[in-house]
Protein backbone atom coordinates (compact mmCIF):
# COMPACT_ATOMS: atom_id res chain seq x y z
CA UNK A 1 0.00 0.00 0.00
CA UNK A 2 1.38 3.38 -0.73
CA UNK A 3 -1.68 5.74 0.46
CA UNK A 4 -3.61 6.07 3.75
CA UNK A 5 -6.87 5.02 3.44
CA UNK A 6 -9.84 4.76 6.13
CA UNK A 7 -8.85 1.01 8.68
CA UNK A 8 -5.54 1.06 7.48
CA UNK A 9 -2.97 0.46 10.39
CA UNK A 10 -0.38 3.04 10.44
CA UNK A 11 2.94 4.09 11.80
CA UNK A 12 3.60 7.60 12.18
CA UNK A 13 6.42 10.09 13.65
CA UNK A 14 4.65 13.34 14.65
CA UNK A 15 4.85 16.69 16.69
CA UNK A 16 2.04 18.32 18.10
CA UNK A 17 2.62 22.38 18.43
CA UNK A 18 0.12 24.77 20.00
CA UNK A 19 -0.28 28.12 16.73
CA UNK A 20 2.48 29.75 18.98
CA UNK A 21 4.57 26.66 18.19
CA UNK A 22 5.22 26.00 21.30
CA UNK A 23 5.48 21.79 21.01
CA UNK A 24 2.85 19.67 23.75
CA UNK A 25 4.13 16.55 22.38
CA UNK A 26 6.17 14.40 19.71
CA UNK A 27 7.69 11.15 19.17
CA UNK A 28 10.85 12.29 18.49
CA UNK A 29 13.30 10.34 20.11
CA UNK A 30 10.40 7.52 20.62
CA UNK A 31 9.06 5.10 18.38
CA UNK A 32 6.26 6.65 16.18
CA UNK A 33 2.82 5.70 17.10
CA UNK A 34 0.99 2.75 15.07
CA UNK A 35 -2.72 3.45 14.94
CA UNK A 36 -5.19 1.56 12.83
CA UNK A 37 -7.39 4.38 11.33
CA UNK A 38 -11.33 4.05 12.19
CA UNK A 39 -10.80 3.15 15.94
CA UNK A 40 -11.08 6.21 17.86
CA UNK A 41 -7.83 6.32 18.83
CA UNK A 42 -7.26 9.55 17.30
CA UNK A 43 -8.77 13.18 17.60
CA UNK A 44 -10.73 13.46 14.55
CA UNK A 45 -8.02 16.25 12.64
CA UNK A 46 -5.68 13.83 13.14
CA UNK A 47 -6.76 11.33 11.32
CA UNK A 48 -8.30 13.16 8.15
CA UNK A 49 -4.86 14.44 8.18
CA UNK A 50 -3.60 11.28 7.28
CA UNK A 51 -5.95 10.23 5.04
CA UNK A 52 -4.47 10.54 0.89
CA UNK A 53 -0.89 10.56 2.79
CA UNK A 54 1.95 8.36 0.76
CA UNK A 55 4.31 6.18 2.19
CA UNK A 56 7.07 8.30 3.86
CA UNK A 57 5.23 11.77 3.30
CA UNK A 58 5.90 14.71 5.48
CA UNK A 59 3.17 17.48 6.02
CA UNK A 60 1.72 19.63 8.47
CA UNK A 61 -1.84 19.87 9.17
CA UNK A 62 -3.77 23.00 11.17
CA UNK A 63 -6.81 21.25 13.12
CA UNK A 64 -9.34 23.43 14.92
CA UNK A 65 -10.43 23.27 17.96
CA UNK A 66 -13.32 21.24 17.07
CA UNK A 67 -11.60 18.41 15.36
CA UNK A 68 -9.49 17.99 18.24
CA UNK A 69 -10.49 18.25 22.08
CA UNK A 70 -13.74 20.36 21.79
CA UNK A 71 -14.08 23.60 23.39
CA UNK A 72 -13.85 24.30 27.17
CA UNK A 73 -16.76 23.13 29.33
CA UNK A 74 -17.89 24.86 32.22
CA UNK A 75 -20.11 22.01 33.47
CA UNK A 76 -16.54 20.38 33.98
CA UNK A 77 -15.47 22.15 36.48
CA UNK A 78 -16.03 21.32 40.42
CA UNK A 79 -15.30 23.23 43.65
CA UNK A 80 -14.07 20.41 46.29
CA UNK A 81 -13.95 21.12 49.86
CA UNK A 82 -10.35 20.53 51.10
CA UNK A 83 -11.90 18.78 53.74
CA UNK A 84 -12.74 15.72 51.04
CA UNK A 85 -8.89 15.59 50.19
CA UNK A 86 -6.41 13.30 51.29
CA UNK A 87 -4.95 15.28 54.72
CA UNK A 88 -1.37 14.48 53.62
CA UNK A 89 -2.15 16.84 50.29
CA UNK A 90 -0.83 20.15 49.49
CA UNK A 91 -3.07 21.03 46.38
CA UNK A 92 -2.10 23.44 43.90
CA UNK A 93 -2.36 24.98 40.75
CA UNK A 94 -1.79 22.71 38.18
CA UNK A 95 -1.35 19.63 39.89
CA UNK A 96 -3.15 16.84 38.49
CA UNK A 97 -5.48 14.49 40.65
CA UNK A 98 -7.06 11.73 39.62
CA UNK A 99 -10.92 10.71 40.98
CA UNK A 100 -13.16 7.47 40.44
CA UNK A 101 -16.85 7.95 39.32
CA UNK A 102 -19.45 5.88 41.39
CA UNK A 103 -18.93 3.37 38.70
CA UNK A 104 -15.44 2.83 38.91
CA UNK A 105 -13.87 4.92 36.11
CA UNK A 106 -10.71 7.11 36.33
CA UNK A 107 -11.48 10.68 35.63
CA UNK A 108 -8.10 13.36 35.47
CA UNK A 109 -8.50 16.43 36.85
CA UNK A 110 -6.06 19.33 36.96
CA UNK A 111 -6.08 21.98 40.28
CA UNK A 112 -6.77 25.29 38.66
CA UNK A 113 -7.61 26.93 41.76
CA UNK A 114 -6.52 26.72 45.03
CA UNK A 115 -9.24 28.89 47.98
CA UNK A 116 -8.75 28.97 51.64
CA UNK A 117 -11.58 25.98 52.06
CA UNK A 118 -11.40 24.54 48.80
CA UNK A 119 -9.96 23.91 45.46
CA UNK A 120 -11.47 23.77 42.11
CA UNK A 121 -10.99 21.55 40.10
CA UNK A 122 -10.87 20.99 35.92
CA UNK A 123 -12.18 17.63 34.09
CA UNK A 124 -11.14 19.37 30.36
CA UNK A 125 -8.40 17.75 28.54
CA UNK A 126 -5.37 19.95 29.33
CA UNK A 127 -5.62 21.15 25.29
CA UNK A 128 -9.80 21.89 24.94
CA UNK A 129 -10.42 25.20 23.42
CA UNK A 130 -7.07 25.14 21.44
CA UNK A 131 -6.56 24.77 17.78
CA UNK A 132 -3.76 22.65 16.97
CA UNK A 133 -0.63 21.92 14.33
CA UNK A 134 0.85 18.77 13.59
CA UNK A 135 3.74 17.73 11.62
CA UNK A 136 3.66 14.15 10.43
CA UNK A 137 5.83 11.87 8.69
CA UNK A 138 4.10 8.29 7.62
CA UNK A 139 6.52 5.66 8.04
CA UNK A 140 4.88 2.25 7.76
CA UNK A 141 1.14 1.23 6.17
CA UNK A 142 -0.09 -2.04 6.55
Amino acid sequence: MTQVKENNTVKVNYTGKLTDGQVFDSSEGREPIEVTLGQGQLIPGFEKGLIDMKLNEKKTISIPKEEAYGDVRDELKQEVAKTDLPQDMTPEVGMGLVSKTPDGQEMNLRVVEVKDTSIVVDANHPLAGKDLVFDLEVVEIK
